[in-house]
């Protein structure tokens, strides 16, 4: 989410099971005296860094950083601590249901006609997603250029606060052994790694069913060094003017608000060392930057910011790993289960489960309500068809909210090769801006998503997972459910239910693993140093040219660290 992003924000939310124990509610969270509304914060601050975003990647880079220096972390959502709907895995999507102003979940729809999210809690996406924590691979990790042991023990410094080996009950462990079955191979027991083949993977849900964020990782912190303030929303990166004594724009301050509209500036200390830090998020980052003044110049002239640097790679490279699926209604009751199996295939599709999941069609109506009265408050045309907004809108009219006992398998696709672009829709840091992903632009992601959804269909008529078929419900029913559930707002075609590949582009939905923005070598340096500028740079996904792994959250933990 997470965001940092998993599966997790998908159009299906947990159903009100009652499950077999209660949670753990004694566990306390964290006290830390170093986190602050920003309504208390002076209106003029110095500190040595100032990260902008207390996301995935910002609790663990402010909590390294404080170490040797002051640091101030602004976030622009509230505290994950003390909400139930964010801590608990049984109401693990009732935060995605959440359209107020202060939500964790900010929702938002793509120019694809996708439905989309962005976190806005501190701990990020990490505090939204459905936990699953997997390593990138070696190759990649490699290809980024970073050193391989100071990656290993990063990541065993997250894993000391936030990463468990998770039970495997039995819709999860009939998805494994359909994945064995159908020649996913070999099976790799439970690991962190990035391999070929099946394997369960780690979860930031422990043992009791209790959420362990990034913000926990401000636990490494040093108290006395560090203040994060929440509710604290940057406006603008302050720049000095090029000429003496500096060649070129130096970032030297930020502009934020709080949450009763109040207006605060923070400045870096003197040091040849000191740095605003990015941390904001692939949608953040580069919006951020934009609202600065770094971005394409027309583009920025055209909503009247003072052009700094101009930067038309800022907002470039937008891309989302496009996830596809099939709900399977079970003849038996099914456990409350997040993403905890992959198979790892060799035409880089992964392939993924989750269980005990309702559709919620009233989510998906704040969805079509939301984007109608965006489109009429902007006057912007409308990215998807009149047909399409009516079809989803009479389909959810339709369809009985009930609970289906079941679970849902998906895949998700590599990279992907196809990519969009980010741009303002206007000069407000609290609105979205508009994104395009271009899913299946390119013909090798789709080919990619034909081979996963192909996978899917071998697993669920594999004998491993037969006693959670319907007898009497071919495969070709549950495509059909697909086809007319609404989970875009894409137009369908005469062939969507025929053809994989038009299934695939007409149902496709959001894996919440978009990236991209501030790509290293177009935007930052192989330093994330932003390019063009001094005492800048961006530590988030919004540099990542590929997606990490099956999931990224664990690599934007270890990144920041």
């Amino acid at each position: 989410m997470d965001l940092w992003y998993s599966w997790e924000y998908i159009v299906i939310v947990l159903a009100g099971f009652s499950m077999s124990r209660s949670f753990c509610q004694s566990e306390k969270a964290p006290y830390y005296t170093f986190v602050h509304e920003a309504t208390s914060a002076p209106h003029v601050l110095y500190y040595d860094y100032i990260i902008i975003g207390g996301g995935t990647s910002g609790c663990p880079l402010a909590a390294t950083l404080s170490q040797g220096a002051s640091v101030l972390v602004l976030e622009r959502g509230g505290s994950p601590y003390g909400n139930p709907k964010i801590m608990n895995i049984a109401n693990f999507a009732n935060s995605l249901s959440d359209t107020s102003p202060n939500s964790a979940s900010q929702q938002f729809i793509s120019e694809d006609g996708v439905y989309n999210a962005r976190a806005r809690v501190l701990g990020g996406g990490s505090a939204l997603n459905a936990g699953f924590y997997t390593h990138a691979g070696d190759d990649y990790v490699k290809q980024a250029g970073w050193i391989p042991e100071f990656v290993e023990k990063s990541y065993e410094w997250v894993e000391s606060k936030v990463a468990f080996e998770p039970p495997m009950l039995e819709w999860q462990s009939a998805v494994r052994d359909g994945l064995v079955e159908v020649g996913v191979l070999p099976y790799n027991g439970f690991t962190y790694d990035h391999i070929y083949g099946t394997k369960v993977g780690g979860s930031i849900f422990d043992k009791y069913g209790h959420r362990h964020t990034a913000a926990d990782l401000l636990e490494y912190a040093e108290p006395r060094n560090i203040s994060v303030y929440l509710h604290a929303t940057v406006h603008k990166i302050l720049f000095t003017e090029t000429g003496k004594p500096w060649p070129r724009p130096r970032a030297y301050g930020v502009v934020f608000e709080d949450s009763l509209g109040l207006k605060h500036w923070a400045y870096l200390r003197k040091s040849s060392m000191n740095e605003i830090i990015l941390s904001a998020g692939a949608l953040g980052s580069p919006q951020l930057l934009m609202l600065s003044g770094v971005g394409p110049a027309n583009h920025l002239q055209a909503h009247s910011i003072s052009v700094v640097v101009d930067q038309p790679m800022v907002g470039q490279g937008m891309a989302d790993n496009p996830m596809n699926l099939l709900f399977i209604p079970s003849p038996i009751p099914v456990e409350v289960s997040l993403i905890q199996v992959v198979g790892i295939t060799k035409f880089n599709s992964y392939v993924e489960t989750a269980s005990g999941l309702s559709f919620a069609y009233s989510w998906a109506h704040n969805f079509i309500r939301e984007y109608e009265l965006h489109l009429n408050e902007t006057g912007q045309p409308s990215a998807v068809t009149a047909e399409a907004m009516s079809r989803a809108t009479e389909t959810l009219n339709s369809l009985v909210a009930e609970t289906l006992q079941g679970g849902v398998i998906l895949e998700k696709v590599i990279g992907p090769v196809s990519s969009g672009e980010l741009k303002l829709r206007n000069t407000n840091p609290d609105d979205n801006p508009s994104v395009r992903f271009n899913y299946f632009k390119e013909p090798e992601d789709l080919h990619r998503c034909v081979q996963g959804m192909r996978t899917i269909i071998e697993v669920v008529n594999s004998r491993a997972f037969s006693k959670f078929r319907y007898k009497d419900m071919p495969v070709q029913a549950l495509i059909d459910l697909m086809v007319n559930l609404p989970v875009n707002l894409r137009p369908r075609h005469f062939s969507t239910a025929m053809s994989l590949e038009q299934f695939c582009t007409d149902t496709v939905m959001t894996i919440w693993h978009y990236h991209g923005g501030c790509q290293v070598g177009k935007v930052v340096d192989n330093d994330y140093k932003v390019l063009g500028v001094d005492k800048l740079r961006v530590i988030d996904g919004s540099t990542f040219i590929d997606s990490p792994g099956t999931n990224p959250q664990a690599t934007v933990m270890m990144l920041g660290r």
